[in-house]
C-alpha cells in the first residue's frame, strides 16, 4: 500500500521499484568498497576477490555472510589469552595427509571454491599499520599457519593448524564476537589476542623468499578448503598452544567455561619434540614477593623460606590449580601471570633465597598441543586423528553446510 496516495501500486510497478533500490544499494556498496579498499592491496591471482557483477550476486553474498554472521546462538566464546594460541612457539617462531572436503569428503568444485571467497570475506586489523586489510576466508587461514606454526611442520600437523585457524574465526563470526578489535569495521587482530596472521604483503615476501614452503603451506590449506570443526552443529572454540606437559588441560580450568570439547586427553609427543618442553628459572625471593604484591615478612614468618612455597590443588590435566606462598594463596594461572612462567606445569623449591621454578609445556594447555600434532603427524596419523583427538566427539563440516 502506497501511504501518500492511499492506492495500491500495480505489480509491474512494484517489481521496478524494487529493483531500482537494490541496484542503487549494489552500486552505493562497491562504490564504498572500491573507495576504501587501500589501493596497495593486490591478491593473489588464485584467491581473488570476486567483485558482484549483478544485484543477485550481490544479494547472494550478502545473504550468505549475513546468515553465517546471525546465525549464532549468541553466547560469547571462552576469552583465551592468546585468541587460540599462547604458540607463537613452536619453538618461538612465528611459531598422508586428510584430504579436504566437505563433510562427504568431496573436495568443493572451482566455482563453488569462487563463490565461497565472494562471500566469505575477513577483515583483519593489522595493529602496526593501524589499518583494515579484507581477504577472503582461505587467505586467512593461510596467513594464520604461516604465522603460527613452523612450515617445516608435517603436513598433517599444518593441516591441523589450518583447521583450528579456520574454526576459529568462524566461531568469532557465528557468535558474532567482535571482543579485542580495537576498531569498528574488523572481525580479528593479526595478533595473540586473536590469531597471529601474516599480511598479505609479508606472505608475498615469503613466497618470494621460500618458494618450497609457501607451496607445503599453501597445500595444506587447499588440502582442508572449508573445513571446520562442528560440536551439536555448531562450529567450535578452537582453542591451541604450543606443547603440553603430558596432558591437555580441562577448559573450566583455565578459562571458567566446561566445553564438553575440550576435554583433557594425553599428548606424550611434547616432551620428545618440543624443545621448550622444560625450562628452570630463578627468581630472587624478593622478586617473587614483589611481583605477587606480598609483604615478603609474613611469608618469611611461616618458617623456613623453602616451607613458603606449597602446591595446594592440581586440575585433571596435572597443572597446578592453585599454590600457597606463605599464608597466601594463588592460582596456577595467577602465578604463571605475574611470573612469567611458560605454563601452570610446574615444581618450585627455594635455593640461597631464591625459588627455582621448572615449568613442563608451553602454553595455557587448552585445545591442541601443536607439538603433540607434530609428533602425531610423524607418526602417520592425519589432520583429521590430530583434531578429532585433541578436540573431544567434534565433527568436521564444511563452511557451506553452516551458511545453509
Amino acid at each position: 500500500m502506497n501511504k501518500r496516495s492511499g492506492r495500491i501500486r500495480s505489480q509491474s510497478g512494484r517489481w521496478m521499484w524494487s529493483a531500482a533500490c537494490l541496484a542503487g544499494a549494489a552500486i552505493a556498496a562497491m562504490a564504498w568498497i572500491a573507495e576504501h579498499r587501500p589501493a596497495e592491496q593486490a591478491y593473489p591471482e588464485d584467491q581473488a576477490v570476486i567483485y558482484m557483477k549483478s544485484i543477485e550476486d550481490f544479494q547472494n553474498a550478502s545473504a550468505d555472510l549475513a546468515g553465517l554472521r546471525e546465525k549464532g546462538d549468541g553466547k560469547k566464546p571462552v576469552d583465551d589469552e592468546s585468541g587460540a594460541a599462547a604458540g607463537q612457539d613452536p619453538s618461538e617462531a612465528n611459531p598422508d595427509s586428510a584430504r579436504a572436503a566437505d563433510g562427504a569428503g568431496h573436495r568443493p568444485g572451482r566455482a563453488q571454491e569462487r563463490s565461497e571467497q565472494a562471500s566469505l570475506l575477513v577483515r583483519v586489523y593489522l595493529t602496526e599499520e593501524k589499518r583494515i586489510e579484507q581477504v577472503p576466508l582461505e587467505t586467512y587461514v593461510r596467513g594464520v599457519v604461516a604465522a603460527e606454526m613452523p612450515l617445516d611442520f608435517q603436513p598433517a600437523a599444518l593441516e591441523a593448524q589450518a583447521i583450528a585457524a579456520r574454526t576459529y574465526l568462524i566461531r568469532r563470526l557465528w557468535t558474532n564476537d567482535r571482543s579485542g578489535v580495537p576498531v569498528r569495521g574488523a572481525d580479528v587482530t593479526d595478533t595473540v589476542t586473536h590469531q597471529v596472521y601474516k599480511s598479505l604483503k609479508q606472505m608475498e615476501q615469503l613466497k618470494a623468499a621460500d618458494r618450497k614452503h609457501w607451496d607445503k603451506l599453501d597445500q595444506a590449506v587447499r588440502n582442508t578448503r572449508g573445513l571446520v570443526m562442528t560440536y551439536d552443529g555448531q562450529p567450535i572454540q578452537a582453542l591451541f598452544f604450543a606443547s603440553t606437559d603430558g596432558y591437555t588441560e580441562a577448559s573450566e580450568t583455565v578459562f571458567g567455561d566446561a566445553l564438553p570439547y575440550l576435554r583433557p586427553v594425553a599428548s606424550p609427543w611434547d616432551a620428545v619434540l618440543a624443545p621448550t618442553y622444560e625450562e628452570t628459572v630463578e627468581i630472587p625471593l624478593s622478586d617473587l614477593y614483589r611481583k605477587l604484591g606480598i609483604d615478603a615478612e609474613p611469608a618469611m614468618a611461616q618458617g623456613a623460606a623453602g616451607a613458603a612455597l606449597k602446591i595446594v590443588k592440581k586440575a585433571a590435566g596435572h597443572r597446578v590449580r592453585a599454590a600457597a606462598i606463605g599464608s597466601r594463596t594463588f592460582s596456577g594461572e595467577q602465578l604463571r601471570e605475574k611470573l612469567g612462567l611458560r605454563s601452570t606445569s610446574f615444581t618450585w623449591s627455594v635455593k640461597q633465597q631464591a625459588a627455582v621454578i621448572t615449568t613442563y609445556g608451553n602454553g595455557h594447555g587448552v585445545g591442541m598441543s601443536q607439538w603433540g600434532a607434530e609428533g602425531m603427524a610423524r607418526k602417520g596419523m592425519t589432520a583429521e586423528n590430530i583434531v578429532k583427538h585433541y578436540y573431544t566427539g567434534i565433527e568436521l563440516k564444511n563452511v557451506s553446510e553452516l551458511i545453509r
